[in-house]
């Protein structure tokens, strides 16, 4: 952002995403067309009170006016944002999101992120890929995943109360609800998404940074709410695949059949 960015101005924070340029770009655009609408109708404004002032125009007009000027302008302005909306807005949006199908063919690393009052669970698929079985009748509790052991794709599969990514990677999270609706918000990443119960809704980035930062929820959920932050860490690669690696290997001897009979 540069010297002349509102956005920059009102001190928001440090971008961390590959696509967080580009939204701070259009909140720059955003602000920047306020200021001119702002300044454009305080002109109006203060020209009215001296053009129609009372001590010049003392006594009242009851017709108003008789031409159709406004109503062509009104037409114009019409047409000028329907030509702004499908001739500019659109094909930009289209430009800068990011294609579903070309987001998974960059070997993303995958999360779901389920929230709870009030706080947020990090289920990791664990070195298979490959998410296990999910049983609500299984939770023991409001940060429970609910996740079905006997599932042999959940084996490997572990939880964490600290979101890890690796930096330089895309990340899919994907974003559910053990109760009612929550908003998980990364504001250095530029992303947020509604946490919905009964539905995993996806939402995508690649952090460029390492860093170390908070998450919140940004839905009024409860009397809790203003406490429900977690905690995002974006690491090295080499540092998250031993970490990855080391969760994954406990959760499969800890979740396996020969050590859960080992165990009783």
């Amino acid at each position: 952002m540069n010297s002349l960015s509102p956005s920059k101005f009102l001190s928001i924070p440090e971008n961390f995403s590959a696509h967080g340029g580009r939204v701070d770009h259009l909140i720059d655009v955003v602000h920047w067309l306020m200021i001119g609408l702002f300044i454009g109708w305080t002109l109006f404004f203060l020209y009215c009170i001296v053009r129609f002032r009372a001590s010049k125009n003392p006594k009242a007009s009851y017709y108003g006016v008789r031409n159709h000027v406004s109503s062509h302008l009104e037409i114009g302005i019409i047409i000028v944002e329907a030509v702004l909306l499908l001739g500019f807005a659109f094909p930009l949006w289209k430009d800068r999101s990011d294609n579903w199908e070309l987001v998974q063919q960059r070997d993303p690393i995958r999360v779901r992120v389920i929230g709870w009052q009030f706080g947020w669970t990090y289920h990791y698929a664990g070195a298979d890929g490959k998410f296990g079985r999910i049983d609500h009748r299984l939770k023991t509790g409001p940060s429970d995943p609910g996740i079905d052991v006997a599932d042999p794709n959940a084996l490997d599969d572990f939880t964490t109360s600290v979101l890890r990514l690796p930096v330089n990677r895309p990340a899919i999270l994907n974003i559910t609800s053990n109760d009612v609706i929550h908003n998980y918000a990364i504001i250095p990443m530029r992303i947020q998404q509604d946490a919905i119960p009964g539905k995993e809704i996806p939402m995508w980035f690649t952090p460029v940074k390492t860093l170390e930062t908070s998450v919140v929820c940004g839905q009024l959920c409860g009397e809790g709410h203003g406490n429900m932050a977690g905690q995002m860490e974006v690491i090295a690669a080499n540092a998250f695949n031993d970490w990855f690696a080391s969760e994954s290997e406990s959760a499969l001897k800890r979740n396996s059949p020969a050590e859960a009979t080992a165990a009783r």
